[in-house]
């Protein structure tokens, strides 16, 4: 069992689309899609890992890895930085490719989009995931929050890619997830600054963590099966949160899983974010 990664980058007649890669199975043709949506400060290819493992459990399935605006490669959107603009960029992406997203996968903010995404492009969606996300306002609290507060405190170049990792462990962070950060950090002479504009990644982020998706969460699930993805060491999804997703699936399906580890869950337990994946995306679970 195989796979190939095909990288794609274009600009359609004043349209941006987003800089992306598709992973596959390179032994047999796919027959749906999975779109992953990374989150604050991540890209596409955090995922990769992860979408590699899967498509040789679920051959049947390939991954598109898109890298929201401000983000990776997909540099020079124009603003409002919203959560409905970041929504519209994954379906102009799919439009794009021709193709059709037959499940969702959002981590974080990226959570946050798909649910977005699901309420506003609903047509085809069979299931849509969120990981460690919540429906529920959080103004300025939250991972992402410490994280900008924790680079922003930081000088703006360093002498290594080490040295940012340290600082990032000193404020709080685990060594896997201050490792993971630095890949956002470009080497300018012998200097490493960062790549990203953190003031206009906080307007998305404020964007995102002001919106009440409840109502999303009541659309998506009349026509999509909706999981949430709690991650055991983090509090994004407070037991209130938790409680309303369980009264919500009178409105559609519903479900619950728990998985151990952080906040950066892609990071801390892989294995059991494909496990559930390869369980629960609909088709030929055998891959045969």
């Amino acid at each position: 069992m195989g796979h190939r990664s095909l990288p794609y980058n274009m600009t359609q007649a004043m349209v941006s689309v987003l800089s992306h890669t598709v992973v596959a199975s390179d032994t047999r043709a796919p027959q749906r899609r999975l779109v992953v949506l990374h989150g604050a400060f991540g890209a596409g290819h955090n995922w990769r890992t992860i979408a590699r493992t899967l498509v040789r459990q679920r051959p049947d399935w390939s991954v598109i890895l898109p890298d929201l605006r401000l983000h990776g490669g997909s540099q020079g959107f124009l603003p409002p930085h919203t959560l409905r603009n970041t929504a519209s960029d994954i379906a102009t992406l799919i439009q794009a490719l021709g193709t059709r997203a037959d499940a969702i996968l959002g981590h974080s903010l990226g959570g946050k989009v798909a649910l977005r995404y699901g309420a506003d492009y609903p047509s085809g969606l069979e299931q849509l995931w969120v990981v460690d996300a919540t429906p529920a306002p959080e103004p300025h609290v939250g991972s992402a929050w410490q994280m900008l507060r924790t680079v922003r405190a930081l000088p703006p170049e360093f002498d290594s890619r080490t040295d940012v990792a340290a600082a990032l462990v000193r404020g709080g962070f685990t060594p896997v997830v201050a490792q993971w950060m630095t890949s956002n950090l470009e080497q300018v002479g012998r200097r490493y600054r960062w790549r990203l504009d953190f003031n206009a990644i906080e307007g998305l982020l404020d964007d995102a963590s002001t919106a009440d998706l409840w109502s999303a969460v009541a659309d998506t699930a009349r026509a999509t099966t909706l999981h949430f993805i709690k991650a055991t060491d983090s509090d994004v999804l407070s037991p209130e949160t938790l409680q309303r997703l369980r009264t919500a699936s009178g409105a559609g399906e519903v479900s619950i899983h728990t998985l151990v580890g952080g906040h950066w869950i892609q990071a801390d337990n892989p294995d059991g974010v494909v496990g559930l994946l390869t369980q629960h995306l609909p088709g030929d679970v055998a891959g045969t």
